[in-house]
């Protein structure tokens, strides 16, 4: 397929620029891949669509604050440093993306919070806005970690036009982040509040965790149209032993197995079996899913609207089948859905 199959027009006033206070009062639009059909409920209406000993797979990646934004020696021009991931901890070495890229060269200083407090010198160019940096920094590394998070904005997406605030430290977050180090939220399980998981415990329904750092992947523009020639960043994922044994139980009892976000979508289709079973293990994904394709372990989806040409919205299309993505595509923005990461979700099954 192409990358222009996958456009579509969004009103500007459906793009959610804001969090829901109450994570679960958000819409649920259910989508019954079978009958074709839809149903427009409450995410806290997902309850009813699982029963005892279906399985529920979330991401318990924590969002860090990536987002660094200082200025140049000399000239003091404002630059933004967008933290991708630590590569050597012992030498402060960090992959970043820079902004404006021309202006930040190889052997830089970049100076950081009102008294600058934190200095980085870049010591590479890796790709057009790629650098790596070095944080130029006495204490220990706690104290470098501390802070970055406290000169570090959260990496909310360009779409939200609003600066970034403290209301996006405590709503860009799933409520159950555990394992520092995304650069973009798993924002399908946004809608998880304690209630509700308490709720599906009581069912019977079975909640597990993995752990899938979500990368720069979020954030690149598919820039070919070709889409079998776009290749995705790489992000680390850790599917634990008792996780696997789980799935693979749900799928032999013909449950329900479900991945909340792409992110565990991706992680999941990453270390499949010969037999098409879930293998536990650690390592790195580059898959890129868009259709047609074939899942392996997922029988059950919830995620949100996309933007266009995006490769998450590739992914759900696949799951979904591309003409019918289409047509609730088409049935959400004329009943005025809330779009992207602070939008209302969906469950796909």
């Amino acid at each position: 397929m192409k990358l222009s199959d996958f456009n579509y027009d969004i009103p500007d006033e459906l793009i959610a620029q804001t969090p829901l206070e109450n994570r679960d009062e958000a819409r649920l639009l259910v989508v019954n891949r079978k009958t074709k059909t839809i149903e427009h409920k409450q995410f806290k209406d997902i309850i009813h669509y699982f029963e005892e000993g279906d399985v529920i797979i979330l991401n318990d990646t924590k969002v860090f604050p990536a987002r660094l934004y200082g200025k140049k020696e000399r000239t003091g021009a404002k630059i933004e440093v967008f933290l991708l991931r630590e590569l050597n901890r012992e030498s402060r070495l960090w992959d970043v993306v820079v902004d404006p890229a021309r202006k930040i060269r190889v052997g830089n200083k970049l100076y950081f919070g009102n008294k600058n407090e934190l200095v980085a010198e870049v010591v590479d160019n890796t790709t057009a806005k790629g650098r790596t940096i070095r944080f130029l920094f006495e204490g220990d590394n706690n104290q470098l970690e501390q802070l970055i998070d406290e000169l570090g904005v959260m990496p909310i997406p360009n779409y939200i036009v609003r600066r970034p605030s403290d209301i996006d430290r405590k709503y860009y977050q799933t409520i159950f982040a555990k394992n520092k180090g995304s650069v973009a939220a798993p924002s399908a399980g946004f809608y998880f509040t304690r209630e509700i998981l308490v709720r599906l415990d009581i069912k019977g329904v079975e909640k597990h965790y993995i752990t899938l750092h979500t990368g720069y992947a979020s954030f690149r523009e598919v820039e070919v149209e070709d889409l079998s020639k776009h290749k995705m960043d790489s992000e680390y994922y850790d599917i634990p032993e008792a996780v696997a044994e789980s799935v693979n139980q749900a799928k032999m009892n013909r449950k329900k197995v479900c991945a909340v976000g792409t992110t565990v979508m991706r992680a999941l289709e990453s270390n499949v079996s010969a037999s098409k079973m879930l293998k536990p293990g650690k390592g790195w994904s580059d898959k890129f899913i868009f259709p047609p394709y074939d899942f392996n372990i997922a029988n059950a989806f919830v995620t949100q609207f996309h933007p266009p040409k995006s490769t998450m919205l590739m992914m759900v299309s696949a799951f979904m089948d591309y003409d019918f993505c289409k047509y609730v595509y088409n049935e959400a923005i004329k009943e005025k859905y809330r779009f992207f990461c602070y939008g209302d979700a969906m469950l796909i099954l």
